[in-house]
Formats: structure tokens, C-alpha cells, sequence
């Protein structure tokens, strides 16, 4: 099992095989519209317009588990990642990423890559995790890692 065998809704309801993107490198990231993190879908877009005619996709994932930071509904959040910050790279419908309801690629996801101390949860909004072509993840960060962090790691796979 890898990260291209789970599929999620878009934000616009479509189901979405994570299998388009096979061949590809990926940075999956929980997002909020009104979390302190937030600013980081600027860098996220900059590094989906930078890397994305070299095979990568940023694939963001809206999340209401920390602090109720994503209240809108999949309308209004792509209206407000779009205004606010140009996001143009695929968006999915909210989902939770802790819990039982957890969508089933946070629970993959947490489960291979776990964080600090080997704890699976995921603490705030804005972690993110990196997949090679082959859909294996290969590094979690905390949300404090900002975008532009990740381009050194995103070069080394586009180049593998």
C-alpha cells in the first residue's frame, strides 16, 4: 500500500483517485483559512508554480480539528485560497486527519511517518508530508516548517 492507492473528494464533491498524481512527487499538507499558519498556502502556491512542470502537486487538505480554524464550507474555503493567496494547486473537500473519523490517508499517512517521539497524531494544522514518484512517504514536518524549507528535499526527488 502507498499513497497513490487512496482516493478523496475535491472540493467541488468529484471523487479523486490519488493514483493521477502516480509518477509524481507530493507535498500533502491539513490546512485552515484562519489558523496562524495560514500565510503558508503563499509559499505552498510558490512552490506548486516553481516545481509543478517538473512533476510535483502540492495537495491540500482543509481540516477543522484544531482550534475550529476551517469553519467555512468547501465553497467558501476554495473562494477564500483562491482570493487570498492565488492557490491553485488541488484542493480536497474538509476532512478530519485525527480520531475515528480520521480520513483513511491521514491514518496511512500518521502511521508511516509518524512525528516527534514516534506519536502518530497530528498536532496543528499545517503539517505535511512528502511522497516520492513511487508514493512512498519520505519526511513529515511540523507546521512550523515553512514552504520554502521543503524546496532542497522536493529537488532531490524530482531528480531521482
Amino acid at each position: 500500500m502507498n499513497t497513490f492507492d487512496f482516493q478523496a473528494n475535491s472540493l467541488d464533491g468529484t471523487p479523486t483517485d490519488l493514483a493521477r498524481w502516480k509518477g509524481n512527487v507530493l507535498l500533502i499538507v491539513n490546512t485552515a483559512s484562519e489558523c496562524g499558519f495560514t500565510p503558508q498556502y503563499a509559499g505552498l502556491e510558490h512552490l506548486y508554480e516553481r516545481f509543478r512542470d517538473r512533476g510535483f502537486a502540492v495537495l491540500g487538505f482543509p481540516c477543522n480539528q484544531f482550534g475550529k480554524q476551517e469553519p467555512g464550507n468547501e465553497a467558501e474555503i476554495g473562494a477564500f485560497c483562491e482570493k487570498n493567496y492565488g492557490v491553485d494547486f488541488p484542493m480536497f473537500a474538509k476532512v478530519d486527519v485525527n480520531g475515528d473519523n480520521a480520513h483513511p490517508l491521514f491514518k496511512y499517512l500518521k502511521e508511516v511517518a509518524p512525528g516527534v517521539l514516534g506519536t502518530e497524531m497530528i498536532k496543528w494544522n499545517f503539517t505535511k508530508f512528502l511522497i516520492n514518484k513511487d508514493g512512498t512517504v519520505v519526511q513529515r514536518y511540523a507546521p512550523q516548517t515553512k514552504p520554502e524549507d521543503i524546496a532542497g528535499d522536493i529537488e532531490k526527488l524530482l531528480a531521482a
